[in-house]
């Protein structure tokens, strides 16, 4: 294919994503120095339209960018009030109490919001100290010079589905910078490329996943109890997967309702979305949905490798920002306060380098400050809950994970640094050796199947484009996955993409619906033969969430 000319625009620093790491970083860098050319590029059709979060906000990051940002009118409303986790079987429910846990577990003084509404805010904020803000512009390829990042391209549509120029073709423009930010969150196309190419995990442990599925719900105000925060573990997981569910009492008798399943699974029959869906015939949490109506729904992958498996988050010519780096607190299931720490420990590291003239290299004063500040702090003393999880199973990680916590927030662990070992991939076991799992047909009330939730995603992608699904080799999904692992892209994707379709008198082929995805990366993740790339749609393109 010939090479397309493009336009070019200089800018000092260009940023990928408008995630709360993206747009703190962009506000970070005018807040210091307002003369500085500052663009964000962000794929969805406006700011926060692939933003999905539990979530329950630590404001600390907020408060190191915008200290009054409760007189600016920030939609951060709903203090926590209430905490409670409960341990869940099949039929009932145990609470575990909270006063054994570490302090860091506590949820006093944190909020429940609306991520997608807080980084519109966030944008608002932004735009009015000059930064350029591109919504509906994805940046589809890194500009190399040499190993060092100049840039990136964004704006390119109208190719056919073969991936050739179109009638309408818009190549798109380069985005040059002194340095690109990549905010891309989880599993970003660019960051994985930069990743791969300059080889920044070398030394670290390979990065672990969760897939977290949500739902917005208009419940009976007389079940609704705003402020109240619910965890859960156990019941329909058991010891068929790490994982666990939250629960969270919003504002305008909304609850925010999620399941997290971790994708170090070893059984391929496992149907994550089925999980949550069942978990919702629980019977403390049907009486609490009975009479409501489900508003919203979604889908993402969450980085949970911590601070075991955060890359070299410099590069020359650019950082790797928030979950682009893996920087979520697993046990406490929280990563924008990181993320928009990351944000302004780059920005700062970035301004004081233009200010002495440099340009382009390793701002490795973001990396000292990644881990020698809040973050790394944050990260160090929970390092070992997730790989005790997958090593020993919920109880007894429950008991030694508490006991690891609580040792480190004195600075010492009794157990090291614990390693991960084997990618979420690798993990997965053949089918031969499980058992398939049978679930209940969702019933229409409480449960729904993936493509009737779908529809609550607002999910559109042009279909005349190019797959942003791609296959490295379009023979495994039939001739290894399905016979090896009961091709299990059927079940691990929220969203109905993958169907392996049998017709009488033909052989079984692999569909790609990709008008259904919802962008939560799970099978560039978790595919047993790493035969799937996730790429990014035109701009524009997804789901359009209105408020997760």
């Amino acid at each position: 294919m010939p090479e397309i000319e493009r336009e070019a625009m200089e800018y000092d620093v260009v940023i990928v994503g408008a995630g709360p790491a993206g747009l703190s970083a962009a506000i970070r860098l005018k807040q210091r120095a307002p003369d500085l050319d500052v663009v964000v590029l962000e794929k969805g059709s406006e700011v926060g339209a692939h933003i999905l979060s539990g979530a329950v906000l630590d404001p600390c990051g907020l408060d190191a960018l915008i200290p009054d940002w409760k007189a600016r009118g920030a939609p951060v409303r709903v203090p926590v009030r209430k905490d409670r986790f409960y341990m869940l079987g099949a039929a009932g429910a145990l609470r575990v109490p909270n006063w054994p846990m570490p302090p860091l577990m506590s949820n006093h003084g944190n909020y429940i919001v609306s991520m997608a509404n807080v980084c519109r805010w966030l944008a608002e904020q932004a735009e009015a100290l000059g930064v350029e803000i591109f919504p509906g512009m994805a940046a589809s390829e890194i500009v190399w010079d040499g190993d060092r990042v100049r840039g990136v391209v964004a704006g390119e549509f109208g190719r056919n589905a073969d991936g050739t120029p179109g009638p309408n073709h818009e190549p798109g423009m380069e985005l040059h910078g002194k340095y690109v930010f990549l905010a891309e969150g989880v599993r970003g196309s660019l960051s994985k490329q930069v990743m791969a190419r300059l080889d920044l995990s070398k030394g670290r442990d390979p990065q672990k996943f969760g897939l977290g599925m949500k739902e917005i719900w208009e419940i009976d105000p007389e079940r609704h109890r705003e402020g109240t925060v619910i965890h859960t573990m156990g019941w329909p997981l058991g010891g068929n997967a790490g994982g666990g569910s939250f629960i969270y009492h919003f504002e305008n008798n909304q609850i925010l309702i999620g399941f997290v399943v971790h994708l170090n699974y070893e059984n391929p029959h496992l149907f994550p979305y089925m999980e949550f869906q069942r978990f919702k015939h629980h019977p403390m949490v049907a009486g609490l949905l009975e009479g409501g109506k489900r508003v919203a729904y979604g889908a993402r992958a969450i980085s949970e490798g911590g601070w075991q498996s955060i890359p070299k988050p410099v590069f020359a010519g650019g950082v790797l920002l928030g979950c682009s780096a893996g920087l979520v607190n697993v046990p406490r299931i929280k990563g924008n306060h990181n993320a928009m720490l990351s944000g302004i420990a780059a920005a700062d590291a970035a301004v004081d380098a233009i200010a002495e003239g440099r340009s382009g290299d390793e701002l490795t004063g973001y990396e000292a400050a990644l881990r020698d500040g809040p973050v790394g702090r944050d990260l160090r003393r929970v390092r070992n809950v997730k790989p005790m999880w997958s090593r020993w199973g919920l109880l007894p990680s429950l008991g030694l994970g508490g006991f690891d916590m609580w040792t480190n927030t004195l600075g010492f662990s009794l157990f090291g640094t614990m390693s991960h070992g084997k990618t979420d991939a690798a993990a997965t076991g053949k089918a031969k050796d499980f058992r398939p799992i049978d679930y209940p047909r969702p019933d229409g009330k409480l449960s729904f199947d993936r493509l009737t939730n779908v529809a609550f995603s607002f999910t559109n992608h042009e279909e005349s484009q190019p797959p942003h699904l791609t296959l490295r080799d379009a023979s495994v999904p039939i001739a290894v996955n399905l016979p090896e692992y009961a091709e299990p892209a059927q079940r691990y994707c929220p969203a109905g993409v993958y169907e392996v379709v049998a017709e009488e008198g033909s052989a079984p082929r692999f569909v790609i619906n990709f008008q259904n995805c919802v962008h939560c990366k799970t099978c560039d993740i978790k595919d047993p033969s790493q035969n799937i790339d996730w790429v990014t749609p035109q701009g524009g393109d997804g789901p359009n969430y209105p408020n997760m």
